[in-house]
């Protein structure tokens, strides 16, 4: 179920932690946990990732989570990224309130299925590189397309969440240089600590999207070293199980010059222009108008069977509610390194 961002509950200017019931886990971080949260009063169900302030100042994360927060709070319009209702923060710990979406991981689903056919993918690959190529017009790079953090809401359209990697502020022409992703998606570029820019998330793109259609991500081994390898220097291999059209697309997006790569001149626009995509009427796909290939069978909110087992038999803690902490003066810095985190849905600031 994916809930739309307009809410009665801007009205009430004091959000905080104890107006939500937290039932389950769905999802676990480097920085906390995400839960199933429901709202006491209007009902409504929330994913709400739930962040330790000390292991983010530990891990000097600051300035990634406050990119999230305010890629979030730009991405509300979009129809593919995961949207912010509320954000506020306790002494200790910061909350994001976003859509819950319950149709699972694209990798989830990969696995299951192993593969997917190429219609299926092509769904898949259109709706990720709109919401790619609007966070590009928005001058943002994500950075970190892979399959965990690709969700199906559950009517089985595209949502992309987890913004903790974006980089805000790149103008078309623009680059920068931080060794960030994961490493079977990395671009050539990524590894080699060179400038890169935003034909980085295309490369990514390919990446999923080989691994939709074959399987595996492209270059992929169990041993990195050898892996890092293949990324920089093996051409991927197409077998023929996939169309003409689609191993062009292929080619041009994982084409290790970036000056080359698919997207290098007029981002999406090349992409929406290939003929991969010429099935695809993208008015239809941005208005959600075209059937997703495969509906998840969800009964409701509450039905968990896409998440993983593992995070939701683990016990909800009781202190999500409470802040009662001895003051000290870790404390006080984790207090205040975050000013202005506090948000509420349509544009109102919560205190």
């Amino acid at each position: 179920m994916c809930l739309n961002s307009q809410s009665s509950l801007a009205e009430d200017t004091q959000i905080k932690p104890c107006d939500f019931d937290y039932l389950k886990i769905i999802g676990k971080g480097s920085f906390g946990k995400v839960l199933l949260a429901r709202h006491k009063e209007t009902t409504k169900y929330y994913a709400v990732k739930v962040l330790q302030k000390k292991i983010i100042l530990k891990k000097k994360e600051q300035k990634h989570i406050m990119a999230e927060r305010s890629v979030l709070m730009k991405n509300i319009k979009h129809p593919f990224l995961v949207g912010l209702h509320y954000s506020f923060q306790t002494t200790d710990k910061l909350y994001f309130v976003l859509d819950y979406v319950n149709g699972g991981e694209l990798f989830y689903h990969l696995q299951r299925e192993r593969i997917f056919l190429e219609p299926r993918a092509r769904f898949y690959a259109a709706e990720i590189a709109s919401a790619l190529g609007y966070l590009h017009s928005l001058h943002i790079v994500y950075r970190d397309l892979k399959p965990e953090n690709i969700l199906l809401d559950s009517q089985g359209h595209i949502v992309l969440t987890d913004f903790g990697l974006c980089k805000e502020g790149l103008e078309p022409n623009g680059t920068t240089t931080t060794f960030c992703g994961t490493p079977e998606y990395l671009a050539p570029e990524v590894l080699q600590k060179q400038a890169y820019d935003r034909t980085v998330d295309w490369w990514c793109l390919g990446s999923v999207l080989y691994e939709m259609l074959y399987g595996l991500p492209p270059f992929y081994s169990r041993n990195t070293a050898e892996m890092y390898n293949n990324i920089l220097h093996k051409a991927p291999v197409l077998k023929p199980n996939v169309s003409n059209a689609g191993r062009d697309l292929l080619e041009g997006l994982l084409q290790k010059d970036r000056t080359k790569r698919l997207g290098g001149k007029d981002d999406f626009l090349e992409l929406k222009c290939h003929s991969f995509f010429s099935p695809i009427n993208w008015e239809d796909l941005m208005a959600k108008k075209i059937t997703p290939p495969f509906v998840p069978s969800v009964s409701g909110p509450t039905d968990l069977r896409h998440f993983d087992p593992e995070f939701t038999h683990l016990p909800v803690s009781s202190s999500l509610c409470t802040d009662t902490l001895t003051v000290t003066s870790s404390v006080k810095e984790a207090a205040g390194a975050f000013p202005g985190f506090s948000y509420g849905d349509e544009g109102q600031i919560l205190s």
